[in-house]
């Protein structure tokens, strides 16, 4: 790289005369890349005429192209756009950047330009840049903070090392702080919190012990409540989901060329996953010049990135280094490495997904078509492994009522959805816009998709199934529902800080939906104790409330139940309609045990909101893919 320096400095004009040719404008047309490269004799002419020809209509630049097929390296294409913009380029042998410089632009806004203002001198800001083709579009925002700027060129990987020398503790700090305060739940690590939430508590109980009959009542009619509405609401998503409505005219809109797509996908202790991660990625269709993917490991995870070593990732591959700290979360890692992203539609997957091979295409398409406040879009989730055992066949069953019947139902009847954790795919300004994922909230994914509802954006459901692993075994998945009801707890804390604002925002009838969604859910699987405590009538062994309320009382709460296990099996019925789910109707009885498990999970929660609101109770896959994975998205 010296001894390319060393040449390109005999060959490129002084920097002054270089600044004032692009300054002014003048100086004679550029000769094509392209030509470059083969002049170079590191591209033949059947390449070059196979690279243009997949240029035609898409965003990525002939560089791009060429990389992604492996034909030339950074290195060569450096050289090659050196000598067509007349530009010199830094190396490891240049002086080092000054940092104020990158400070005055800001460490996330220069990755987002792939520009580093390096020095000032004589008037001028040399300003290097990975993207030279973007230089003139950035030129107004760079001279509104520097003045006259010259352009050198830098390779990207080149930009990144020196950003992250000088900045890397301010990047990672902002990846833990990037969403504004009042919609953050950084709020939670105040004692303040912990402790009255504690005290909360200790009132109940109190009151409880000083007036058992008046609280039990209290308690039993807010879940009774609670479950009637979000019964209701069930069938209206339901009957809406299910009605056939005509297909909505395209708009109109102007043509723009194929995007390029960043695809996250964050691991944490999974090097059984990383063999078969690349090869289910490889199945993607999409165009791999418009395809990045980013491998996000933290930086002292060992297993994992010696895993990673180990294997050959092809050129639309990147490996992304989380700089340790104290939080470790997956929405803090996906802030990080976003700040890396190449396209402009960002999307997310887990480490043991495995996407439908058009799925990208579909996804670019419902961008390109739906409307201008459209931020997200999610696909359908589902499991590969349903018949491991009873618990799986259960997961699957509530996972295809939610993603097939429940949230395209929410989505129509206008409600904000709160969003899964993974095949998800956003606008990028819309989320940069937003300051991403709330590094804090262990389940960042609900909290985003009502901040996206809040600010005026809108989510559409795509029939594209992701297939990932369900959790198997009892333990494993109280865990994970346990952090899943925490974040629920937590995500509706922090929007209901200021009421009055979340219903200007919202409007009546979606802050209506966020309430049964978060606080009916919680209050549901807590009480729920009080709702079993009726079966005790059908033994003979009679109920503390049997002597006061009035006998049309207990008609009416055996009308409720009845409606809400009607409304469970038949939704799960009306989901399970895909060859995939074919004889899994069968274990809809089970359900009647398996939903019980969240109460454990919701106390466990509970104690956590007080003891440990950020811990990120992590769960392990990769134990049964293969042959089940294999036949089920080949199928």
């Amino acid at each position: 790289m010296g001894n390319l320096a060393v040449q390109q400095q005999t060959t490129v004009p002084p920097l002054r005369s270089t600044a004032l040719r692009v300054l002014s404008g003048n100086g004679p047309p550029r000769q094509p890349l392209g030509e470059i490269l083969r002049d170079m004799g590191v591209l033949s002419a059947t390449q070059l005429m196979q690279a243009t020809r997949q240029q035609d209509g898409r965003s990525a630049l002939l560089g791009e192209i060429l990389r992604a097929r492996r034909w030339i390296t950074e290195a060569q294409l450096t050289q090659a756009l050196s000598r067509q913009y007349g530009a010199r380029f830094m190396t490891d042998a240049s002086l080092p950047p000054d940092p104020r410089l990158l400070d005055r632009l800001g460490v996330v806004r220069a990755l987002s330009l792939k520009c580093l203002p390096w020095r000032a001198a004589g008037g001028l800001t040399v300003v290097a840049t990975a993207r030279p083709a973007e230089f003139e579009r950035q030129r107004p925002e760079l001279e509104a903070v520097f003045g006259p700027v010259v352009m050198v060129l830098i390779s990207e990987t080149h930009l990144h090392e020196r950003v992250l020398n000088l900045r890397r503790n301010r990047l990672r700090l902002w990846a833990e702080s990037c969403v504004a305060d009042d919609e953050s739940c950084r709020m939670l690590q105040n004692r303040w919190f912990s402790r009255t939430l504690a005290v909360l508590l200790a009132v109940i109980v109190v009151l409880a012990v000083l007036w058992p009959m008046g609280v039990l009542v209290a308690l039993t009619g807010l879940v009774v409540l609670a479950l009637t509405v979000s019964t209701l609401l069930k069938l209206a998503a339901a009957f809406a989901a299910l009605r056939r409505v005509p297909d909505p005219a395209t708009p109109p809109h102007n043509w723009v060329p194929d995007p390029i797509v960043s695809i996250m996908v964050p691991l944490y202790r999974e090097p059984d996953v990383v063999p078969r991660l690349v090869n289910r990625l490889a199945r993607l269709t999409w165009p791999r010049e418009l395809t990045d993917i980013l491998l996000v490991v933290e930086e002292n995870d060992h297993l994992t990135r010696d895993a990673l070593a180990a294997q050959v990732l092809p050129a639309w591959v990147r490996i992304i280094p989380v700089p340790d700290a104290k939080l470790k979360t997956k929405p803090r890692a996906l802030n990080y490495a976003m700040t890396f992203a190449r396209g402009s539609i960002v999307g997310v997957y887990d480490a043991e997904d495995a996407p439908e091979p058009d799925q990208i295409h579909r996804v670019v398409a419902a961008f390109t078509t739906g409307p201008e406040n459209l931020a997200c879009v999610q696909g359908v989730l589902d499991f590969y492994n349903p018949e491991v055992n009873w618990l799986s066949r259960c997961f699957t069953i509530e996972y295809a009522t939610w993603f097939r019947v429940i949230l395209p139902g929410m989505q129509r009847l206008g409600l904000a959805v709160p969003l899964g954790g993974t095949t998800l795919f956003f606008r990028r300004d819309v989320l940069e816009d937003l300051g991403g994922w709330d590094a804090h909230n262990v389940t960042e994914d609900a909290d985003l998709g009502i901040r996206l509802a809040r600010h005026g954006f809108v989510t559409h459901l795509l029939p594209t199934v992701t297939y990932e692993e369900a959790n198997c075994h009892v333990l494993p998945w109280i865990k994970q529902r346990s952090r899943w009801l925490k974040g629920y707890a937590i995500t509706w804390l922090v929007h209901m800080r200021q009421p009055k604002l979340l219903w200007a925002q919202l409007g009546a009838w979606r802050f209506f939906g966020v309430q049964v969604l978060f606080l009916g859910t919680l209050v549901q699987f807590l009480l729920a104790p009080l709702l079993w405590s009726f079966w005790l009538m059908i033994f003979g062994l009679g109920h503390p409330l049997q002597d006061s309320l009035p006998r049309q009382a207990f008609g009416a709460l055996a009308a409720v139940f009845l409606l809400a296990e009607a409304t469970t099996l038949g939704l799960g019925a009306v989901a399970l309609r895909s060859r995939h789910h074919s004889g899994l109707w069968r274990w809809l009885p089970a359900l009647h045990v398996y939903f019980p498990l969240a109460v454990l999970a919701v106390y466990k929660a509970l104690w956590e909101l007080i003891s440990a609101p950020f811990y990120w109770d992590k769960t392990a896959h990769g134990k049964y893919a293969g042959a089940q994975e294999a036949s089920v998205v080949q199928a």
